[in-house]
């Protein structure tokens, strides 16, 4: 099979996006993850195949899309169309029918043909400001050969390539992912392994030492970017912990990227038909400058955001 005819699960496209590497940007967001983070701001990108949106909010409960579902997933609860999501197939086919636009399909599949014709219309813009293409998601690691190919098409048009990635999985397969890559924008979510699987579902030794792998053995950059959740990695000592390993692991010299937690996985919860179960509030400015102080204690340069 040749590579760009190699197909994946693509949930968004952005467009001149500024915030996932150098100059601006096409943004490659990709399904499937391989940590389930408690505070995940995509959700939807958790899980590898296309996924049904409803909006009840735009649901008249007409029953059209009772009607028309083939795995009898829709019912009529309340005057609100309710899906049992265990019996959804994500086929789209009350999306096309509902009269209010109240259904979407998340995701779909393409080639990375496809993907790379889109990407290249916006050459101009990467070669002007210093740009390039970005795999994101969930993360580009689940989907591997087709972030391979991706990149591939990319780099042979001369085109920067970024991947954003907590990575967990074998080095020896996300070597390959590598080595199509010209720069890592690297999660570091918490440096307690128990805790990294409370919070995420996975420990987390084998993201601990991918990435100094990357660093020590492929001489890559690598951006360090870690989220700041409270109550979740903010005490001192996880932020201590964090940036001794960035300061003497990784490339020093490169500034860390602080990650504010910010609620828009919670919107997205709600189309999902799936309840919140976690709690977390937006981090003060005085946690912010708390962390930014640790970080540049440790003799590291750092950046609020993307």
């Amino acid at each position: 099979m040749k590579a760009d005819s190699i197909k994946g699960v693509v949930f968004n496209l952005q467009h001149y996006s500024i915030h996932d590497g150098p100059g601006i940007r096409t943004t490659v967001f990709l399904k499937g993850c391989p940590l389930k983070c408690l505070w995940c701001q995509n959700p939807e990108s958790q899980d590898p195949d296309p996924l049904l949106f409803f909006t009840a909010e735009k649901c008249t409960g007409c029953g059209t899309c009772v009607e028309v579902c083939p795995n009898g997933a829709i019912k009529l609860i309340d005057g609100k169309s309710k899906t049992d999501r265990d019996r959804c197939t994500g086929c789209g086919k009350c999306v096309s029918i509902c009269p209010n636009e109240g259904r979407s399909i998340i995701g779909r599949e393409m080639t990375a043909e496809e993907v790379f014709e889109d990407l290249k219309t916006d050459d101009i813009f990467y070669r002007n400001s210093g740009g390039g293409v970005t795999l994101s998601g969930g993360d580009p690691v689940f989907q591997p050969d087709f972030s391979i190919a991706i990149l591939k098409l990319c780099r042979s048009a001369g085109i920067h390539t970024a991947l954003e990635t907590c990575g967990f999985l074998e080095w020896g397969r996300l070597k390959n992912i590598l080595k199509q890559t010209d720069l890592v924008l690297y999660d570091i979510k918490h440096m307690d392994s128990t805790r990294h699987k409370a919070y995420t579902g996975v420990t987390n030794e084998l993201i601990l030492e991918n990435a100094e792998k990357i660093h020590r053995d492929l001489k890559l950059p690598i951006f360090p970017r870690v989220p700041l959740i409270p109550g979740y990695n903010d005490s001192l000592e996880n932020l201590k912990r964090t940036a001794e390993f960035i300061a003497t692991k990784l490339d020093g010299n490169n500034r860390v990227h602080i990650l504010p937690y910010h609620p828009l996985g919670e919107t997205k919860y709600l189309r999902m038909e799936r309840k919140i179960t976690t709690s977390v509030t937006l981090p003060s400015d005085r946690q912010l400058e708390t962390a930014r102080q640790i970080f540049e204690s440790a003799g590291l340069s750092e950046v609020i955001g993307g």
